[in-house]
Parts: C-alpha cells; sequence; structure tokens
C-alpha cells in the first residue's frame, strides 16, 4: 500500500508488440475498472502493435530516460504526463520479457512486477528451466530446436526426449519458447503433426522448445511479494481435450473447467507445491508477483511447468481468483502490487551509485 494518503497516479501500460496485445487489453481494462480510487488516480496508456505508445485520446507519448515522475512527455507539445508508479500489463515478447521493464528502469519509474533479469528468465522457456534445476526443482524433459536447424523426424524427437531411460512419450508439445497463453503451443502424436507444429512454433519465435507429455493433473499456485514471497492456496485446471490451448483459454467457453481452490491433495502436498512455487520464484529472480504451473503426475509427484511474471488479470484469470480465494479481493491485490512496487523502488533508489 502506499506511504502516505495522498492519491498515487498510475500509468496502466497495456498491448504491445505480441500476439496476446488482445489479451493484455482485457487485463488492463479490469485492473483500471477495479483499481481502488480513493488510494490512486489510473491512467489509460496503450502500446499499439506498431510500438507506440499513446494515451486514451490519441496523443503519443515518449518516455526520457532519468525522467522520474515526469519521464512521459506528450509528442507534439510540451507537457508531461506525471506518474507516480506504472502497472506494466503487458503479455509476451516487447513488453513481459524484460524490455519494457529496463525502460521504466531507464526512466527512473517504479513499476509492479519483476524487474529485467526476473521478466527475461521468465519469459525464456528454456533458460526458465535451467534455473528451475539449478535451484533443485523437478522439470520434465525437453530439448530445443532453433531457426535453421534440422527438423527432427518424430521418432527422433521421442528418442532425444527418452535419454537414458528409454521410454518413449507417444505425445510432444512443441512451443515457442518466448511465448504465452498457449500461443503458438502445438500437440504433436506423428510425424506430420511434429512437423507442423513446429513450423508453426517458428512463426512466433526463432527458438521453440520440445517437452514430453506429463500425465496428470494441471495444478497453479500464486506468488506475491518482493524478498519474502506469499504463495497461496491451489487451484486446477482440467481442459475438455486435455489440452489447454489458446482457444480453450480465451475463446471457447467449455474449453476447460477452472477450480479454485481444489481439492483431493493432501495438506502435505499442498504445502511442498506452495513451497516448490516460491522457490521457483526466487530461482528466477522474480520480485512482485508470478504463478507457477505444475503438472501433478498419477504418482502425486510435483513437476514445475514454468513460471508466468505477469499472468492474465481478468476477473476470471486464475492469479486473481486464486488470491481471491486465500482471502485477499481483487481490489486488494492491486493496490499491494502498487505498494510493493513502490516499496522496491525507494529501497533501491537507496542504492549507492558512485564511490
Amino acid at each position: 500500500m502506499p506511504s502516505n494518503n495522498e492519491k498515487k497516479r498510475v500509468g496502466i501500460l497495456c498491448g504491445g508488440k505480441s500476439a496476446e496485445h488482445e489479451i493484455s487489453l482485457q487485463s488492463a481494462k479490469n485492473v483500471h475498472d477495479a483499481i481502488d480510487r480513493n488510494l490512486f488516480d489510473p491512467v489509460m496508456i496503450e502500446i499499439d502493435k506498431q510500438g507506440r505508445w499513446r494515451l486514451s485520446d490519441g496523443r503519443e507519448l515518449a518516455l526520457v530516460p532519468g525522467g522520474g515522475r515526469d519521464a512521459f512527455r506528450v509528442l507534439g507539445d510540451s507537457s508531461s504526463l506525471e506518474l507516480d508508479v506504472v502497472f506494466p500489463i503487458l503479455h509476451g515478447p516487447f513488453g513481459e520479457d524484460g524490455t519494457a521493464q529496463g525502460l521504466l528502469k531507464l526512466a527512473g519509474l517504479p513499476f509492479v512486477g519483476s524487474g529485467v533479469l526476473g521478466s527475461a528468465a521468465g519469459m525464456d522457456k528454456e533458460i526458465m528451466k535451467r534455473l528451475f534445476v539449478e535451484a533443485g526443482l523437478p522439470v520434465g524433459k525437453y530439448f530445443c530446436l532453433r531457426a535453421g536447424d534440422k527438423i527432427l523426424s518424430f521418432p527422433a524427437a521421442q528418442v532425444r526426449l527418452a535419454g537414458a531411460r528409454r521410454t518413449l512419450c507417444d505425445t510432444l508439445f512443441v512451443k515457442p519458447a518466448n511465448m504465452g497463453s498457449s500461443v503458438g503451443v502445438s500437440r504433436a502424436r506423428g510425424n506430420d503433426e511434429f512437423r507442423a507444429a513446429v513450423k508453426e512454433a517458428l512463426r512466433y519465435d526463432t527458438k521453440v522448445i520440445i517437452e514430453e507429455n506429463i500425465p496428470g493433473r494441471e495444478i497453479e499456485c500464486a506468488v506475491l511479494g518482493n524478498e519474502n514471497p506469499e504463495s497461496s492456496l491451489l487451484g486446477e485446471i482440467i481442459p475438455a481435450d486435455g489440452f489447454y490451448s489458446y482457444s480453450a483459454k480465451y475463446l471457447d467457453e467449455n474449453g476447460a473447467r477452472l477450480f479454485a481452490p481444489t481439492d483431493e491433495i493432501s495438506i502435505r502436498g499442498e504445502w511442498q507445491i506452495r513451497q516448490m512455487a516460491i522457490k521457483a520464484f526466487q530461482a528466477i529472480g522474480c520480485e512482485g508477483l508470478a504463478r507457477v504451473d505444475f503438472f501433478l503426475r498419477r504418482n502425486r509427484y510435483p513437476v514445475v511447468n514454468e513460471i508466468n511474471t505477469m499472468p492474465g488479470f481478468t476477473k476470471i484469470s486464475m492469479y486473481p481468483r486464486l488470491w481471491e480465494v486465500t482471502g485477499v479481493g481483487y481490489t486488494e491485490l492491486v493496490s499491494r502490487l502498487i505498494g510493493l512496487a513502490i516499496e522496491r523502488h525507494e529501497r533501491q533508489s537507496a542504492l549507492r551509485t558512485s564511490l
């Protein structure tokens, strides 16, 4: 929460040069509508698909390094857009990957969510998994292909994933390494599907990650905080056809069932997953918020799938739903996130910058 009674002016930054542009707009509208007007004065700032930053009246903005509260300048006149803090509700590349966070840091503005390192590591699924393994967290089998690499046959990909254990997986998942919301993600069960899936993923990124299918339950946990983060109760996703695709998330109202809190997990099992979520959060240097996704194998052994450093923020999105059932309402959650951003900025501003 803000440290004084004066209203804070909050720039809600949304849109972006990403395939997740529209999802970002949905999340931003929900935050704008729900933000506590007694504490905050919200201002919507949209980044269009060409990368231009605009106010709702169409005026374009520029960001001045070191400008602090006056860092946003209105193009075409001499005015500045005074902001106390920015809530960058941006999903995908050019927003959630550390690029926007770097700009805001150079500008000297507090902002909600992870900084450059946590955002970049959380966006790249390969780097994310490497850091999880380094932290001792269990992850599924995977490997990467890059643009220009020869596309393996489906049997060759199966063997590569199986490794020394020689247990072949009959279903593989192919994903752009730097994308969210299941954009460009495909399920493959044979040569034709696999080759088509790799080509589809390469439309969105120059690096593709191939993962084994992990049968079991899809469990999610929300994390909130800076140095001493806390985790929420658990939620569960049950896709209608076993694949939580983009369509199932955003287009098909019957594409999946979401449960928060979930059941049939022991107290010990839930505690273990919640601790693993915090460990994953800290492993990649997250701050503010994140949602950690797990697979709970049929033997009840949890595996970390991935982390999302700026999860969806619509009122039906899993991140705010998980905090709702944990006891933190949507409006209070937004207030706490803004407070965490200001707290971190004040702490970092107090660090020495000269000898």
